[in-house]
């Protein structure tokens, strides 16, 4: 089981109106270390993009999933 798979999509599954930011899932997971954590969940968010999971955006628009995003990304559920 990939714990960072199933935080992303518990968190879909919560917000499912609204998308969040993946600082948001490792901040809940490890609270102590979170930053440590944030090129993990954004790997893993951009996997799951590029498999059809969820859907990343960047400015309400939906991201390339060819190129690594620069900058703030949100989540949400397809």
């Amino acid at each position: 089981m990939d714990i960072l798979r199933i935080a992303i999509l518990e968190f879909c599954r919560q917000r499912s109106k609204s998308s969040f930011c993946p600082s948001e899932v490792v901040r809940r997971l490890y609270p102590e270390s979170w930053r440590h954590f944030l090129p993990d969940v954004r790997a893993k968010a951009l996997e799951m993009y590029r498999n059809g999971e969820i859907l990343i955006t960047q400015n309400n628009e939906p991201i390339d999933p060819n190129v690594e995003p620069k900058g703030p990304i949100r989540i949400s559920k397809l």
